[in-house]
């Protein structure tokens, strides 16, 4: 619960073509619609009710020019995972859901976790998550439309994929040079690209997607860095029993981005991680659960070369 003094918070939920407002501790509550006039209306609300703190869910890109307004009027933005909120609202007993609701969900969420700080908005950061998001997507695309070649299907049919996947694959190479030139012209990313590219088995592609996806790497511990990644294993005892370890939640786009990047370093192009590996098969660990071990050292060991600003070492980044 908020303290009497604590600046009020305002919950927002994000639509399409509305925004749900919510200040919890002033039981005030106000709809705009997403226009230059809407934008205008909750600011000139926010400022006369004194409220410098939001908190909005992530709603698909709906809320970045939401965000982008606020924080230009000075208030603080904080976005959360909607299965936070969303689990937060459900231990509540909160079961009924609609934009008002969500709203106030969010807002009291946000009172109880006041303590999580704002995030700063990094424009160029959030171009290359534009780009490196869009690549994915079209080589998911790419993907899905190889495997529906493998069956049969007719002349046209099989000529209209082929000129499609033919499009695609150019498209991808031209956002792999926009990608690659972001980063070259971002010092800060230029650096990164340099400590991720010098581990063996990790290239272009898989620094730019932990870039994109990372930016917390190397300003945080590291048992925060793997369980951002979702590679942090979560006990699962209940009085005497021990149940056993799993790996939950996490950022799964930038996990699967890196799953096969991380599959052979680990297998064969990285003697390191590849040693590490197979004394966890040799000890009868599973070689999926090997596997994510591997991940997590990985992304443990990237946290430290990126806080000291220092490139793969194979003497020094023995893995025991």
């Amino acid at each position: 619960m908020m303290a009497q003094n604590d600046p009020a918070v305002v919950g927002i939920d994000v639509a399409k073509d509305k925004v749900d407002a919510c200040v919890r501790s002033l039981s005030l509550r106000l709809t705009c619609p997403s226009s230059t006039q809407g934008r205008r209306k909750l600011i000139g609300w926010l400022r006369k009710h004194q409220v410098n703190k939001a908190v909005m869910e992530a709603s698909g890109g709906y809320e970045r020019d939401w965000a982008k307004t606020l924080r230009e009027a000075g208030i603080e933005v904080r976005i959360v995972d909607p299965k936070r909120g969303r689990s937060f609202a459900q231990s509540a007993g909160r079961l009924a859901k609609n934009d008002a609701i969500d709203a106030e969900m969010i807002g009291w969420f946000a009172e109880t976790f006041s303590a999580a700080p704002g995030q700063t908005h990094d424009a160029k950061h959030e171009e290359l998550v534009g780009l490196v998001k869009a690549r994915i997507g079209l080589i998911e695309l790419k993907t899905r439309l190889q495997s529906q070649n493998e069956h049969v299907a007719p002349g046209p049919v099989q000529k209209a994929h082929a000129r499609i996947l033919k499009g695609l694959a150019a498209e991808i190479a031209k956002l792999e040079v926009v990608i690659s030139a972001t980063i070259r012209a971002t010092p800060e990313f230029a650096e990164r690209a340099e400590i991720i590219e010098s581990v063996p088995g990790f290239a272009k592609t898989t620094s730019a997607n932990l870039i994109a996806g990372m930016p917390e790497l190397g300003l945080v511990s590291d048992g925060i860095a793997a369980a951002l990644i979702g590679v942090a294993p979560y006990d699962d005892d209940s009085g005497k029993r021990r149940g056993e370890r799993h790996i939950k939640g996490g950022r799964r786009w930038v996990r699967n981005a890196i799953y096969m990047p991380c599959l052979g370093a680990t297998t064969q192009n990285n003697p390191v991680l590849k040693a590490f590996y197979q004394r966890l098969i040799a000890k009868g660990k599973a070689p999926k659960l090997a596997l994510t071990a591997c991940m997590r050292k990985l992304i443990i060991i990237l946290n430290t070369l990126i806080a000291r600003r220092q490139k793969w070492d194979p003497t020094r980044y023995v893995v025991a």
